[in-house]
């Protein structure tokens, strides 16, 4: 009786993170940005795996999971943290920066014809999305969605991955913009100046990732009380410069790192949950 009743709870347990995972992955879906007329540049995005699942007219469609370093990460978030994002009253806060490509026709081992996308995100974070099955399901749930917002589509969420065959045809390039909203981790007591001249200087940190070896990543975390939106905040990021303003004059930081970053691939995210702005920069240099 006791097995069957911890069994009954893992159930019911899956069963919730499933509603949640749909809740969550339509909030953000509905909120998806559209960028036209921005910089872009090419890249060439490696194969991950490969999803199956049918549109609301029958046909088979696969969305192939590719990865890319030069997509930026989304922040930093444990098990713990995902699931205490998609019980929060505003999951669509946390964004998984993703390239969602064109269409195009191919033949499913059947012989039948079918539709198939090409989806990249970071290549870390897919990483991460085999390792934790939680992840994995919050990826596809957010990524479907934004295949529907963006070509009209109506997906059954009853998927399989395709066992030893990690794309459906062939990958090819897609083009990302290189002005992207910057996103980031932890360096303690790092050398920076700050001036304020306009506003109060909020608290913040700077985090390096990997903590040991080659840092490839800086993260800046700041804390912005009282700020409802990411409308008020004008952000600018230089080599070795951040520079924000919250208006109307509540907050301003002028920040200098001590290494050299990427600002064309960087990414920001703010959590109105928390109030803090993640900025994730690439680290090109690590000495001045």
């Amino acid at each position: 009786e006791e097995e069957e009743e911890q069994e009954q709870q893992q159930e019911e347990e899956e069963q919730l993170y499933q509603q949640l995972l749909l809740q969550a992955a339509r909030e953000m879906g509905s909120k998806t940005p559209v960028h036209e007329h921005l910089p872009s540049r090419l890249i060439t995005p490696q194969p991950g795996l490969c999803i199956k699942t049918v549109s609301s007219q029958g046909t088979k469609v696969f969305v192939n999971i590719c990865q890319s370093p030069q997509i930026p990460p989304p922040p930093p978030l444990t098990e713990a943290g995902l699931v205490k994002l998609l019980q929060s009253d505003d999951p669509s806060s946390y964004r998984v920066p993703m390239s969602l490509g064109e269409p195009h026709a191919e033949i499913d081992n059947s012989g039948q014809g079918c539709t198939a996308y090409d989806v990249v995100i970071n290549d870390e974070f897919f990483k991460k999305t085999q390792k934790d099955t939680l992840f994995l399901q919050f990826l596809i749930a957010v990524l479907f969605e934004g295949l529907e917002n963006k070509y009209s589509l109506d997906l059954s969420r009853e998927w399989r991955v395709l066992k030893n065959r990690k794309c459906l045809g062939s990958i090819g390039q897609q083009s990302v913009r290189t002005s992207s909203r910057p996103c980031i981790q932890e360096i303690d007591d790092t050398e920076t100046e700050t001036s304020q001249s306009k506003g109060v200087c909020p608290e913040f940190r700077l985090i390096v990732e990997p903590p040991v070896g080659d840092p490839e990543y800086l993260i800046a975390e700041i804390e912005l009380p009282e700020v409802s939106s990411s409308r008020s905040l004008l952000l600018d990021l230089g080599e070795d410069r951040l520079l924000l303003c919250a208006r109307p004059s509540r907050f301003h930081l002028d920040c200098f790192f001590p290494l050299l970053i990427d600002p064309a691939s960087s990414a920001a995210q703010y959590h109105t949950l928390t109030q803090v702005l993640t900025v994730t920069m690439p680290i090109v240099s690590s000495s001045m």
